[in-house]
C-alpha cells in the first residue's frame, strides 16, 4: 500500500503542477433575489465575506431606508427621524456604515450599526456627515462638513472622528479603507480638479487620472489596490474604469460602450462595476479577473429572468452583489460565482493525466 499511496501523491502534484498552466477555468453563476421590503425596488451595497449584505429598499410611502440581509433575511432599519436612510459597508464582523436624515430632512449624519443599534458618528463641526466604508478593526471613513461650510474626508477611529485635509483644495471625500490602514477616496487639488487619492502613514498621495482632469477612486483591497472612474485623455464625459497597482493606473476599458465604473476589488484582485454597451443606451454589470472585463449577464442561464444593471461590491470568496431588473421592477441580487471546467479545460485535463499515467508505467 505504502508504494501506491507515495505514486498517487506523486500523481496528483504532477497534475496539479500540469493543469493550472493549460486548462482554462471558467465561472458557473447562482444568483439570489434579495426580495423588498414593502416597496418594488432595492439597491445592495456591499456584501462582507459571511455573506452578509447591506444595501436600501423602496418603501411603500416612497422614501429610501437601508436594509440589512443576513441568514436569508431582509431587515429594515430606522432612521435618525428624516425620510432616508443609507448603508454603503459592512465589515466581516457585520457591523455597517451609511448616513440617515435628521427630522424635516435639514441633514444628514454618518451612523455605525452595530448589535441593532444605530450610532451617530458626529461631524467636523458643520451639519452633516457620510460613512462610506468600514475595515475589521472597526475603523470607519466618510466625509463631514467642516465649520466653513464645505467637506472634509475623515477616520474614525476610537470614538474620534479625525479630518485627513485635501489634495489642496476644498473638498474630500473617504470612500473604503483596508485591512492595513489604507483608505481611498477622492479630492479636489489646488487647481481645482478633482483627483483619486489613497491615504497612508499620515500621507495623502494623489495617484492621478488616466490622462483627462478628472478621477475617483471607491474602493482599496489589502494590498493597496485602488479602483474607480478616471477620465480619459481627451475627454470630459466620458468615465472609464481603471486600476491602480504598484504606482500605475491602468484602463480596464468597457464592455463597447463609452463609459464604464469600478465599483469595488477584492483581495484577489477581481474588480466589479458598470459599463455602458456598444450603443451606450443600456449599461451591465461586469467583472474584471485575469485581465478579462466580462459581462456579468453572460454567466447566467438564459432561463433566469434577470438583466444585471450594475455590480457593487465583490467579497473574497468571490460572491457579488448589486441591483437588476427582475420581473419589470429593480432588485438587489446576490451572486454566487463558483469556478468550474470549461470544455476546453476538461480536455486539458485528459491530456495531462494521461501524461501522468505514461510517467507512472515508466
Amino acid at each position: 500500500m505504502r508504494p501506491f499511496s507515495i505514486s498517487v501523491a506523486r500523481s496528483s502534484l504532477l497534475l496539479f503542477l500540469l493543469t493550472p498552466a493549460c486548462c482554462p477555468i471558467v465561472f458557473a453563476a447562482t444568483i439570489t433575489d434579495l426580495g423588498t421590503i414593502g416597496g418594488h425596488s432595492a439597491y445592495a451595497t456591499a456584501v462582507n465575506n459571511a455573506g452578509q449584505v447591506v444595501g436600501d429598499y423602496q418603501t411603500a410611502a416612497g422614501g429610501l431606508t437601508a436594509f440589512y440581509y443576513s441568514g436569508g433575511i431582509m431587515t429594515g432599519l430606522g432612521n435618525f427621524g428624516g425620510s432616508f436612510t443609507y448603508l454603503y459597508g459592512i465589515n466581516d464582523a457585520g457591523n455597517a456604515v451609511g448616513d440617515s436624515y435628521t427630522p424635516n430632512n435639514a441633514s444628514f449624519r454618518a451612523f455605525l450599526y452595530s448589535n441593532g443599534t444605530m450610532t451617530d458618528l458626529g461631524t467636523l463641526g458643520g451639519a452633516s456627515s457620510v460613512a462610506n466604508g468600514i475595515n475589521n478593526a472597526g475603523q470607519v471613513v466618510g466625509y463631514a462638513a467642516i465649520s466653513s461650510g464645505t467637506s472634509h474626508a475623515y477616520l474614525y477611529s476610537g470614538g474620534v472622528m479625525t479630518d485627513l485635509g485635501t489634495l489642496g483644495g476644498a473638498y474630500s471625500s473617504a470612500t473604503a479603507i483596508n485591512d492595513t490602514d489604507q483608505i481611498a477616496g477622492y479630492s479636489t487639488s489646488w487647481n481645482g480638479e478633482t483627483h483619486a487619492f489613497i491615504y497612508s502613514g499620515g500621507q495623502m498621495l494623489d495617484i492621478g487620472t488616466l490622462g483627462g482632469n478628472q478621477s475617483v477612486a471607491y474602493s482599496v483591497n489589502d494590498a493597496g489596490q485602488v479602483v474607480g472612474w478616471s477620465y480619459p485623455k481627451g475627454t470630459t464625459s466620458h468615465t472609464h474604469a481603471f486600476l491602480y497597482s504598484d504606482g500605475q493606473m491602468k484602463d480596464l476599458g468597457t464592455l463597447g460602450g463609452f463609459s464604464a465604473i469600478a465599483d469595488d476589488i477584492n483581495n484577489a484582485g477581481q474588480v466589479v462595476g458598470v459599463s455602458w454597451l456598444t450603443g451606450n443606451n443600456t449599461s451591465h454589470a461586469f467583472l474584471y479577473s485575469g485581465g478579462v472585463m466580462s459581462d456579468l449577464n453572460s454567466f447566467l442561464p438564459l432561463s433566469s429572468g434577470w438583466e444585471l444593471y450594475e455590480a457593487k461590491a465583490i467579497n473574497d470568496q468571490g460572491q457579488i452583489v448589486g441591483y437588476g431588473d427582475f420581473g419589470g421592477q429593480t432588485h438587489a441580487f446576490l451572486l454566487d460565482m463558483a469556478p468550474e471546467p470549461s470544455p476546453a479545460a476538461l480536455t486539458c485535463l485528459g491530456t495531462a493525466l494521461l501524461a501522468v499515467l505514461r510517467r507512472m508505467r515508466k
